[in-house]
């Protein structure tokens, strides 16, 4: 099992008609360290520009790895550290997802999950490892200074936040329950 953070980058098969593209292959995943198994697909749908969903994470029992993925628009995703002990606790990665690349991101349990949306009326669909839990949902600000993630927002404008995004605690004031594995950040790319 893998705790890297993991850009995905299926390959698809085009001709005038199209493309077709395998975006989940079990066996081709475990190869890659990837052996989570999936319970619950969400889709999301972003109207404006510079919607900014996270920091988000689900605690233990029902921490969740996630592969994302955008299947219309433009995404920035970036993928945060907070499992304590970490020699990278509180630093982050994040790519380019969109329909046009057809890339994912695989983010493993430890590590806080957000987005901004990049064009008008994107969506997200992505795959967890465990079914959503109120009592375990968690966040940590987007714009915690300690993590200062560089979001591109659309023409540097404010982001459009949910009221429970706006209100997320700073990484300092969060008593991790994720433990380091050995594994630091790295975001790699098969």
């Amino acid at each position: 099992m893998t705790s890297k953070v993991v850009l995905v980058r299926p390959k698809r098969f085009g001709d005038e008609r199209g493309w077709f593209s395998e975006v989940y292959n079990e066996s081709t995943f475990r190869d890659h360290g990837i052996v989570d198994r999936f319970v619950q697909d969400n889709h999301s749908l972003s109207v404006p520009a510079g919607t900014l969903r996270g920091l988000h994470f689900q605690t233990p029992p029902f921490a969740q790895a996630k592969l994302v993925r955008c299947i219309r628009g433009r995404i920035f995703d970036a993928a945060v550290d907070i499992r304590r002990g970490s020699p990278t606790y509180g630093k982050w990665v994040g790519a380019e997802l969109s329909a046009e690349n057809g890339h994912q991101l695989y983010i493993p349990v430890g590590f806080a999950h957000g987005f901004v949306t990049l064009e008008p009326s994107t969506e997200v669909t992505y795959k967890v490892s465990a079914l959503y839990s109120p009592a375990n949902d968690g966040g940590i600000s987007w714009t915690d200074p300690q993590i200062s993630v560089h979001w591109p927002l659309p023409g540097g404008q404010s982001p459009i936040l949910s009221a429970k995004d706006d209100r997320q605690p700073l990484l300092r004031d969060f008593a991790s329950p994720f433990e380091y594995d050995g594994t630091p950040l790295e975001l790699i790319e098969v």
